[in-house]
């Protein structure tokens, strides 16, 4: 073990560069033969002057009043020639002045053209010429084990460079919003939101948006997320354009296969989107899906869970048509489906009376293998809630469980339709979440 150990140093320390020159075709790792060292700074150096400080402020009422710092971040230049910034939405939120500072000293005011909360992305302006941008790789293919870099601004230093590997993809559960994430362990930190997570060629394969952290001051615990090329292209576009974003639909809700549900299902594979309801009318009832449809395909792409089908389909434009391929009683099936643009105060209900959706967010009957919050033995499951709705605004969630609404208790979905029907100005919701009881106010605008 130490002579294994030994070897291992030698050739770290460059004793034996020479032998390592002759056969450098042969290592995956990038060589610098000058140095004598593994590097992948000709790689990343390129890209670095793209990445950028984002300083969101809010200027005070007062006049002649200084505007105050409310939030930092990062962000990376995907267009030099017009200035656009790409960062989170949530370093911008807030914020009425905004400041980017670039790696070569120079700082700028930047226009905010447009922010999207269900995705966390948000576009800048900046009025500047000599701007470096990066190039963008489509996340579609990228697999699990590709080595990966971010960069940013963490906890207040310099620009910084971490280094991890893809260690998942098309990751869901992490908020309430379109989720296909990107998994990585790469060391992201409190003001990486926005920065770019690059490939080892320096290209750019997501924007970096959350972590998971098990310490109360949320420190890198090794499980960050970045939201995909494929989409934050997607909303970035739209932004530039209108401002907002338009989102797609096709009336059914999902939910992530599992391997339990896998085998109730008697579904031969553990990954797909499961369709837990389709909504009578709608362009997925007409496609002639059910309850229970298994989605392993859509638009071409592999469906690991319910967050690849939410974000195709929320990010389609309305009028297309999407292809999907779904298992039916272990049968492979396929269909087209319509993608119309989300109505979200309509109250739509399956014909059954044990499922629904109003106000952007889809609901059904509590069952008995739900996993129900402590001491709820009935009441309306919340199966999903539409990115950017009334109800997602609202602060509802997948999986909080309608206990009353207004006065009324609520033992169903049929119960909860009614109260929407009979207050299509809104209503007031007790929900059962975890251990906690919580009020949520349903207004729409």
């Amino acid at each position: 073990m130490k002579r294994r150990l030994l070897c291992a140093t030698v050739l770290a320390a460059g004793l034996v560069a020479p032998a390592l020159v002759q056969a450098q075709p042969a290592y995956p790792i990038p060589f610098d033969a000058e140095r004598g060292v593994f590097s992948f700074a000709a790689q990343i150096e390129r890209s670095l002057p793209a990445v950028v400080r984002v300083t969101t402020l809010n200027r005070a009422s007062n006049a002649g009043a200084v505007p105050r710092e409310i939030a930092g971040g990062s962000g990376v230049i995907i267009n030099a020639a017009d200035g656009i910034v790409i960062t989170n939405q949530h370093v911008v939120e807030g914020g009425n002045t905004f400041r980017v500072d670039l790696i070569d000293g120079r700082s700028f005011d930047a226009e905010l053209l447009g922010a999207d909360d269900a995705t966390d992305i948000a576009v800048l302006r900046v009025p500047a010429s000599g701007l470096s941008q990066v190039d963008i790789v489509d996340s579609d293919t990228l697999r699990t084990g590709d080595l990966v870099f971010a960069v940013g601004h963490p906890l207040g230093l310099d620009q910084t460079l971490t280094m991890g590997v893809i260690s998942g993809l098309g990751r869901t559960g992490i908020g309430d919003a379109i989720e296909d994430y990107i998994q990585t362990d790469a060391a992201v930190n409190s003001g990486n939101s926005g920065g770019p997570l690059l490939d080892s060629a320096g290209r750019l394969i997501g924007i970096n948006t959350a972590i998971l952290s098990g310490s109360t001051d949320g420190g890198n615990d090794g499980l960050a997320f970045a939201v995909p090329s494929r989409i934050l292209l997607a909303v970035a576009d739209q932004l530039r354009e209108t401002g907002q974003v338009r989102r797609g639909r096709i009336g059914v809700t999902l939910g992530s296969l599992t391997a339990e549900r896998a085998r109730l299902l008697g579904t031969p594979i553990i990954r797909g989107a499961v369709i837990e309801d389709v909504l009578p009318g709608s362009p997925a009832d007409q496609a002639g899906l059910r309850r229970n449809d298994v989605v392993i395909r859509i638009d071409g792409r592999t469906v690991e869970g319910s967050g690849a089908v939410t974000s195709t389909v929320g990010l389609a434009a309305p009028g297309s048509r999407l292809d999907l391929v779904y298992l039916r009683g272990g049968q492979e099936m396929r269909a087209t489906v319509l993608v119309e643009e989300q109505a979200q105060a309509a109250i739509l209900v399956a014909a059954s009376g044990d499922s629904g959706q109003a106000f952007g967010a889809g609901f059904r009957d509590l069952r008995s293998s739900d996993r129900a919050p402590e001491g709820v033995a009935g009441g309306a499951l919340i199966t999903s809630v539409e990115p950017g709705s009334v109800a997602a605004s609202s602060g509802l969630v997948a999986g909080d469980v309608v206990l009353r609404a207004n006065t009324a208790d609520i033992a169903s979905a049929d119960d909860l339709a009614k109260e929407f029907r009979d207050n299509p100005d809104g209503v007031q919701l007790e929900v059962a979440r975890g251990a906690e009881r919580l009020p949520i106010s349903l207004r729409p605008v």
